[in-house]
């Protein structure tokens, strides 16, 4: 499947790198921890790439400690404490995508989120952000029993969106994105703008579609 679905239904995205430019709020948070710990200042470029893999990643990377040092939970908390103390405030869609979630609802075509980001942050970042249309749909960690890359998230959209796998797009700026994107049996798009490692290549992960830019993916999409 080479072109998106002749009869689209839907369109789900992942949230951070993909829908929404979350990164200004995490490097400081990132600088804050380090900080904290007596630690310099980063370039802010490392924490980029590295915010779709997660707290525990902006962890190890900020600190330099692995997963398995006993102060490594105590430190995540820590960051999810400052996170939580800017979520929301500079954040924002990027390019082009409110344009394209109007255009999604003219044609009658429904849109959601599948993330990993945990409900407790979801919630609260899209209240800030208020989308209009609001997505139909929004999956999180906590409402499946296996998250990304298995596809469990996104079955679960298209059963809340009223429409089949193969009639629905996913768009992902991370591998475990298509991964799940194509286990579902959906066109896949890789979002090359996103919050990708400097040694990884998004045009490398298998997706039926790449953009370099946000803006491009009214075009690809509905043509």
């Amino acid at each position: 499947m080479n072109s998106p679905p002749k009869q689209l239904k839907a369109v789900i995205f992942d949230l951070d790198g993909t829908l929404v430019d979350t990164a200004d709020e995490f490097v400081p948070v990132v600088q804050t921890l380090r900080a904290e710990h007596g630690l310099g200042e980063m370039d802010p470029q490392r924490i980029r790439a590295s915010v779709s893999n997660g707290a525990r990643a902006l962890v190890a990377l900020g600190l330099g400690i692995s997963e398995e040092a006993p102060e490594f939970e105590s430190k995540r908390l820590r960051l999810l404490e400052l996170y939580s103390e800017v979520l929301g405030s500079l954040a924002s869609p990027y390019p082009g995508i409110v344009e394209l979630l109007q255009s999604l609802q003219q044609r009658g075509i429904g849109w959601g989120i599948a993330t990993n980001k945990p409900r407790a942050y979801t919630v609260p970042l899209l209240a800030s952000l208020g989308f209009d249309p609001a997505p139909g749909s929004v999956v999180c960690p906590d409402d499946v029993t296996n998250r990304k890359p298995h596809p469990e998230s996104l079955y679960r959209n298209c059963h809340d969106l009223g429409c089949a796998p193969h009639q629905a797009i996913y768009v992902g700026d991370h591998l475990r994105d298509i991964e799940a994107g194509r286990s579902a049996g959906m066109y896949t798009i890789a979002a090359g703008y996103g919050y990708i490692e400097a040694d990884d290549d998004s045009r490398g992960w298998g997706a039926n579609a790449h953009v370099d830019h946000s803006t491009d993916l009214q075009a690809l999409i509905l043509g």
